[in-house]
């Protein structure tokens, strides 16, 4: 089945069931008003929420109508954890320490699929990072990866935001990314494994997310080259001394791109990139320099997944840079 949460005034929004297609939506309100409630007793929500779904399916309900994707929430719109997979180790030092290096992200106010980027300053040198998230049950402490992946209620696409140059700053002052994880931004529209069908490959998504910038391809990010560690791995890690509790999101991070030889004097990945950085370290590891500068107010990001009959599995996240009060220095 496909969720997604909508705007009706409140800060965790209203629980709808959305059709395959993403074409129409249904309340959800005689089984439950928010996501929160679903996640802290699956397996008592989730059975109704499906005979709804295959209703809406079979065009067998009364009060559905079509889904605006402007009016939609991130699906889980306050989570009590957000985690991300990091960049600041490489891979090949993340793989000798036997686990992925990862941070906490705000969890408190998600930003929607269509939610304005607030780009503040310039200098601060906004990104994007186009990956895939999750969000789980409750997770024992000490679960292996395949029990952790047991616990995976749902999928849906991450743009998680950083402020490049704050980030910079806090590194060399020997901090974790805090200031400069500013949002996270998610689909219109999470998904149960069942609708990934065998795309849902141990803890990754077979798919090509696709990345455009102001209208142009920028990526097209493989789901399993893409993530060194399996979400298995990377929820196994969130509870290897803690439990993980229902309503925890955990993200990919950007898909990791492999930059390969100038093409025609640009840095090209072979399948391009899914953060501005990677297309930059690119940029300077061909070049000497980067040529690609950081998001711009008026630019215009998309990020969307297709399934195997072309079709969206999650809604797109397209989301404009808009202007915004300068960030203190």
């Amino acid at each position: 089945m496909k969720l997604a949460t909508l705007k009706d005034g409140s800060r965790d929004g209203q629980l709808v069931v959305v059709s395959r297609d993403l074409a129409q939506a249904h309340y959800a309100t005689g089984i439950a008003n928010r996501l929160q409630q679903v996640l802290e007793d699956w397996g008592f929500f989730a059975p109704q929420l499906q005979d709804l779904s295959d209703a809406l399916n079979a065009g067998r309900t009364h009060h559905a109508f079509p889904l605006d994707p402007q009016q939609c929430l991130a699906p889980l719109p306050r989570a009590y954890q957000c985690l991300q997979r990091a960049e600041s180790l490489s891979e090949e030092t993340a793989a000798r320490a036997g686990m992925p290096d990862m941070v906490q992200l705000a969890g408190d106010a998600m930003l929607g699929a269509c939610a304005d980027i607030a780009a503040g300053s310039t200098a601060m040198e906004m990104d994007f990072g186009a990956g895939l998230a999750v969000i789980t049950g409750d997770i024992a402490a000490a679960s292996t990866p395949a029990q952790a992946l047991d616990g995976v209620r749902l999928v849906m696409l991450a743009n998680t935001l950083s402020l490049r140059a704050l980030e910079a700053r806090e590194r060399a002052a020997g901090l974790g990314p805090l200031l400069s994880r500013p949002a996270t931004a998610f689909s219109p529209v999470a998904v149960t494994l069942d609708e990934l069908g065998a795309a849902w490959d141990g803890g990754r998504v077979a798919l090509a997310l696709q990345v455009g910038l102001n209208g142009r391809k920028f990526g097209l990010c493989d789901g399993v080259a893409g993530m060194p560690w399996g979400f298995g791995e990377l929820i196994a890690h969130a509870a290897c001394t803690r439990p993980v509790r229902a309503g925890s999101i955990v993200c990919s991070g950007p898909l990791a791109t492999a930059a390969g030889p100038l093409a025609q004097g640009r840095a090209e990945s072979a399948r391009g990139f899914s953060s501005m950085q990677a297309k930059r370290r690119a940029e300077a590891q061909e070049a000497g320099q980067a040529s690609t500068g950081y998001l711009q107010p008026g630019d215009v990001l998309r990020m969307e997944m297709k399934g195997s009959s072309g079709a969206s599995l999650f809604g797109a996240i397209e989301q404009a840079v808009a202007e915004a009060a300068p960030w203190p220095q």
